[in-house]
């Protein structure tokens, strides 16, 4: 029997078309299920997932039923849509699902362009979300914004940037400024902007964006908060908006960077708190956040909790996979682990930055386990990517050693293990499939477990009230 997510994949060969015609056509032969409901909209280039997951748990840890929208998923299809805190079931996507293709399918047969994969899944979300009635959804941008099938929403809450870097040229322009124009396309009439866009002409460009439609910009990119800690196991971030202290606030999301989605997160909140949207309690909202996680975004392995085959090394897995996510990632490392002889398990997909990423990858350490995601049609040759970690050797002057090149995430994660006694860490990165991948083989499973046993690190840090 064919699955919903094989259907879905089958609409893949139309590609990434970015345009609304497609999808809006789709939903109103659904009945329009997308209004009615109330959306924070989130767009960027890093950041989005990490600032989606602080926004959901930190509501529903205020009693709110949260609907999230999120995309790639890391490995199981039914990541992408949850509501409540539960993704959607395969029943409910197959009937979802269903609904859907049909009216996909009556398209065709009319005549009109096929919609996209990203369309249809869409679609089968607004469904979902529909029957099971959230307050507020928590809805990301996939991969741009004026043309990507989230935005037929027609007012959000609020509209939210985490971040404009490099990412996507191709399709999204080849100045950060182009690839702000298309993702300020989210911007309705009237409706709260927050940004946390550091880069001046991109920032400029939402600002521009935000005042020709009307709408309120809360530019966050300048409000300082501070890392009060920081560990393997979490950190505790503090800050100050617009006059209310947000101070001491304890998450397992770890990283300098994961500290301005914090503060994007919590930025959206305040302003919504203060228009009268929605109230919040501070200890509820506390609660919520520490419970926020995001897989292979730094997750770490303890050495006592690891799957790795050895009990002396820390294991992390995280997607960096273009150049503003490898230099986080890099800076993060040497946050959490000064010192650290570290062995990096990395492969890449094609059309991405890979020396530019593997220049940050070689301040963290110079001994590589090259490998390939599991892309099928993507994924770069690990001879390929081999030469491109040679060719930065050359270009850097640092010697980086390739000690072995495995064709497949479970043969990385073995010669990874062959040599694990002889580091401290051992960092799987360069891409969200492979980091996906490997959390699979590091897990011992190729689906979700029911309860999601795993753990994050859950020790208390010192000096901390846990977390």
């Amino acid at each position: 029997m064919t699955t919903a997510v094989e259907k879905f994949e089958e609409f893949n060969k139309f590609g990434s078309i970015l345009g609304l015609e497609r999808v809006n056509e789709l939903l109103r032969r659904l009945g329009s299920p997308h209004r009615g409901m109330k959306y924070i909209h989130v767009a960027g280039t890093n950041g989005k997932g990490s600032t989606c997951k602080f926004l959901e748990k930190g509501l529903a840890g205020c009693g709110y039923k949260v609907g999230l929208y999120t995309s790639p998923y890391i490995e199981k299809f039914n990541e992408r849509i949850q509501c409540d805190g539960e993704m959607i079931t395969d029943e409910e996507l197959e009937k979802y699902g269903d609904l859907a293709l049909a009216k996909a399918a009556e398209m065709v047969a009319d005549g009109l362009d096929s919609p996209t994969e990203f369309e249809v899944v869409m679609a089968t979300a607004f469904l979902y979300f529909k029957d099971r009635n959230p307050d507020i959804v928590v809805l990301e941008c996939g991969m741009g914004g004026i043309g990507d099938a989230t935005n037929v929403i027609e007012a959000p809450m609020a509209s939210v940037f985490t971040s404009v870097a490099f990412d996507h040229m191709h399709i999204l322009g080849n100045t950060l400024a182009e690839i702000a124009t298309d993702k300020a396309g989210i911007i309705k009439s009237g409706c709260p902007v927050i940004s946390n866009v550091t880069d001046h002409d991109a920032a400029a460009v939402i600002a521009r964006r935000a005042y020709d439609m009307g709408s309120r910009l809360y530019d966050v990119s300048k409000i300082k908060c501070t890392v009060d800690w920081v560990s393997p196991e979490g950190q505790q971030t503090s800050m100050e908006l617009w006059g209310t202290d947000y101070s001491e606030v304890v998450t397992k999301m770890i990283g300098r960077h994961q500290a301005e989605n914090l503060k994007t997160a919590l930025a959206t909140i305040e302003v919504l708190r203060k228009s009268g949207q929605i109230k919040i309690e501070r200890g509820a909202l506390y609660s919520g956040l520490k419970e926020a996680v995001q897989p292979v975004r730094f997750e770490v392995f303890a050495p006592e909790e690891n799957t790795a085959g050895n009990t002396s090394t820390y294991v992390v897995l995280d997607g960096a996979h273009n150049d503003a996510g490898a230099e986080a990632i890099a800076q993060t490392m040497e946050a959490v682990f000064p010192d650290k002889k570290v062995l990096i398990v990395a492969g890449m997909v094609e059309k991405k930055e890979t020396d530019k990423v593997l220049e940050h990858f070689a301040k963290i350490g110079t001994d590589f386990i090259a490998t390939q995601p599991d892309y099928e049609g993507r994924a770069m040759a690990v001879s390929d990517f081999r030469q491109h970690i040679e060719y930065v050797a050359d270009k850097t002057g640092k010697k980086l050693n390739v000690l072995a090149a495995a064709g497949s995430p479970a043969e990385a994660v073995e010669a990874a293990n062959r040599i694990a006694e002889q580091y401290d860490v051992i960092l799987y990165t360069g891409s969200l499939y492979l980091a996906g991948a490997i959390r699979s083989v590091l897990l011992k499973k190729t689906d979700y477990d029911s309860d999601r046993t795993l753990k994050y690190g859950n020790s208390t840090p010192k000096g901390s009230d846990g977390i």
